[in-house]
């Protein structure tokens, strides 16, 4: 689905017609899962997470001005739910138990183990950059950082992942 077709969608869905705003919601679920896993790497937080933007997306759309901006504005509440999630989980201890993946997939593992091994500030951008697709300046605007921190930290980001791999490889 293109521009023109997800903005009508958006003034639908601004319409209150739920068949629309599902629709759009179905549109973005992958993209919000990567971006929500990105930040609080775990699924059940990322599903929470995900649940909370909905209800604020539903019930805030009519604050959107422009309906091209939508899966910005989303990601955008989607980053602030998370933080959230994540900040609430600190001020509460609890046991996390060891879950093993539904369905072994040795890639997905892997790349989760490489994104953990870097800072938040570099996985939130390497995961909007390439699993998103957001350009430089359109990352920036959602995380409210210059353009040049974007650009810094992608390529740091870049570099520590070369070194995460690097050193499985001499361990190897």
């Amino acid at each position: 689905m293109q521009g023109r077709e997800t903005e009508k969608l958006v003034e639908k869905a601004k319409r209150k017609e739920p068949d629309a705003f599902t629709e759009l919601m179905q549109l973005y679920m992958k993209d919000m899962y990567k971006v929500a896993l990105a930040i609080l790497m775990n699924d059940e937080d990322a599903a929470d997470a995900i649940q909370d933007t909905i209800l604020v997306c539903w019930e805030k759309l009519d604050t959107l001005k422009y309906p091209r901006y939508f899966k910005t504005w989303m990601t955008r509440i989607l980053i602030h739910k998370c933080y959230k999630l994540r900040k609430e989980a600190r001020n509460v201890e609890r046991l996390e138990e060891y879950e093993e993946p539904a369905v072994y997939d040795e890639y997905k593992i892997e790349l989760m183990e490489a994104l953990a091994s870097l800072d938040e500030k570099y996985r939130i951008i390497m995961t909007l950059f390439y699993s998103e697709g957001y350009h430089i300046h359109e990352i920036a605007e959602i995380l409210k950082i210059p353009k040049s921190t974007v650009q810094t930290r992608l390529s740091r980001g870049r570099a520590k992942l070369a070194g995460y791999y690097c050193e499985l490889e001499r361990k190897g």
